[in-house]
């Protein structure tokens, strides 16, 4: 039975690094396993069904406290944007591709918290 919450559960938490190839070491350590999806622009590790990602893009979000973000799943990451700005949410980061089919956006809730959501056709536990 499909989940009818728009909100499908946590999937990814994100952190932007400065430098991708340190930090994919330091992480593949620290966790034990090497990243299931590895290129210039991202990794990402499955662990324990969920993401941990590395964004080497810091344009728009700094490493450090306040720089992470986790990201929620949603079916249609356009239709829940338009949701979340309309129930006064900011927007941070609009809808975006990240490739693989996998769109994410970002806003920033009413009270100051950074807010992800994420599309995944890949996620292991799509099913709610």
């Amino acid at each position: 039975m499909k989940n009818p919450a728009p909100i499908l559960g946590l999937r990814t938490t994100v952190y932007p690094v400065t430098d991708l190839v340190k930090a994919k070491d330091w992480y593949s350590q620290v966790l034990g396993v090497a990243p299931y999806f590895d290129e210039p622009f991202y990794v990402g590790f499955n662990v324990g069904g969920f993401e941990l990602g590395l964004d080497p893009d810091t344009s728009t979000l700094k490493p450090g406290a306040g720089g992470a973000v986790s990201y929620w799943g949603v079916e249609n990451a356009d239709r829940e944007w338009e949701r979340l700005t309309k129930l006064g949410a900011e927007p941070v980061s609009p809808v975006r591709d990240v490739g693989g089919g996998i769109r994410v956006a970002t806003v920033k809730d009413p009270f100051g918290n950074l807010f992800g959501v994420i599309e995944n056709p890949h996620f292991p536990n799509t099913e709610g």
